[in-house]
């Protein structure tokens, strides 16, 4: 019976084959025959949360450290590196999991009801310029190319003019970046020192991040020796952007802090660079609002200022993938409010570091929580430059090389 029910399923198979093919000729054209640009990307140009390429948000791709003739107004980068972490590696693996995380974010449902703005669809031109291939071999050489590739693209150009306006005007193009562990601030406070001079840095962490190096010890090294290249991890970065004067005196926060401390001359260490802490207890007593009003007060809105975003300011309860886990910590939705709350800030760079997939498990809270922050994050960077007049409300389209 099997060997006779086969020619019958095919013929009966061919049949419906035959007749759709009959219905599709009657009713469509010859393939791509009078069909315009317009047509084509109404059809076949949009994402279900689950389909296309996993960029950020499905935006555009495109290699901009490789194609530096490529204009845009915000880029999405990776910094794939974790080699100098204190605790679990992983986060190398950080932008990927961002990204997919970042999948039901798109241009037609990006519409963000707290700022009145979809990010996608404003005036800026928001691409995903993919990753740094950084060396996981050599971490003298890695700095070296990481300084080198956001040195490269702080000089790179934003588009000269407003789709809707006559008026031709030069911004510099923003990043924010998803890393990566949070040694990576190091070399983008150094491209920023190039573009802007110094900056302040607005950091949210539960740890400092301003410790010397030699609150590491070990007999193997000099701590007398500056360039000792064992003194760059992401639990120093800050330090030796002190050292090298990138951030500006007495402008820079810390919000979320709870770590042990070597004792009480890290915090006499952190007072020397001119940093003013906020507790992640203060949350409790002064509420979001009194943090939010610490920062502003102590920044202002006119400091070009970096964002530095360690996922690990969140609590692991909430969002367990991370190489320095500390309990005690904020719910993603008070860091969110906070976030919506310091909008104000004129933010020239960014970062969102130490996602670490490995130990986030099936359900992906934590790069789901930093997908979410980077929505924030690009929120205010396209509301800060609709204020400033930077532009009117335009396509948001890039145009990229054919093979890219």
């Amino acid at each position: 019976m099997k060997l006779l029910a086969l020619p019958v399923g095919l013929a009966a198979l061919s049949g419906l084959t035959a007749a759709h093919s009959r219905a599709e000729a009657e009713h469509t054209q010859e393939p791509f025959v009078g069909w315009t640009q317009e047509d084509l990307d109404a059809k076949w140009g949009t994402d279900w949360g689950f389909t296309g390429i996993s960029t950020f948000a499905h935006l555009p791709h495109a290699r901009c450290l490789q194609y530096p003739e490529i204009e845009y107004d915000i880029g999405i980068l990776g910094a794939p590196f974790d080699t100098a972490v204190s605790y679990r590696p992983g986060a190398r693996f950080g932008p990927r999991a961002i990204r997919a995380a970042s999948a039901r974010q798109t241009g037609f449902r990006g519409y963000n009801p707290r700022a009145a703005l979809n990010p996608y669809n404003e005036w800026a031109t928001i691409i995903d310029c993919g990753d740094i291939p950084i060396t996981p071999f050599d971490n003298g050489l890695a700095l070296r190319q990481m300084t080198e590739a956001f040195t490269n693209l702080a000089h790179s150009t934003a588009p000269r003019e407003n789709a809707e306006s006559s008026i031709s005007y030069r911004r510099k193009p923003k990043l924010l970046t998803l890393g990566g562990d949070h040694s990576i601030a190091l070399p983008t406070l150094r491209a920023l020192n190039k573009a802007y001079g110094n900056v302040a840095v607005v950091h949210f962490d539960a740890h400092l991040d301003t410790w010397h190096p030699a609150k590491y010890p070990s007999a193997w090294v000099d701590p007398n020796n500056p360039n000792e290249q064992s003194f760059f991890t992401h639990g120093t970065m800050f330090w030796v952007a002190h050292n090298e004067s990138l951030i500006m005196q007495n402008k820079s926060v810390h919000a979320g802090l709870r770590t042990r401390l070597s004792g009480v001359g890290d915090n006499e260490d952190d007072d020397a660079q001119g940093w003013v802490r906020i507790a992640c207890d203060d949350i409790d007593d002064i509420g979001v609002k009194g943090v939010v009003e610490k920062i502003m007060t102590h920044v202002g809105t006119e400091t070009p200022v970096y964002l530095s975003i360690d996922i690990d300011v969140i609590d692991p309860g909430l969002a367990p993938g991370t190489g320095t886990p500390e309990p005690g910590g904020w719910t993603t939705r008070e860091l969110i409010r906070v976030l919506r709350g310091i909008e104000g800030l004129n933010i020239v760079g960014a970062d969102i570091v130490e996602v670490a997939p490995a130990y986030d498990g099936t359900g992906e809270a934590t790069a789901l929580a930093a997908a979410q922050v980077g929505f924030e994050v690009l929120t205010s960077m396209v509301k800060r430059g609709m204020g400033e007049g930077e532009g009117k409300k335009g396509s948001g389209k890039v145009k990229v090389r054919d093979e890219l």
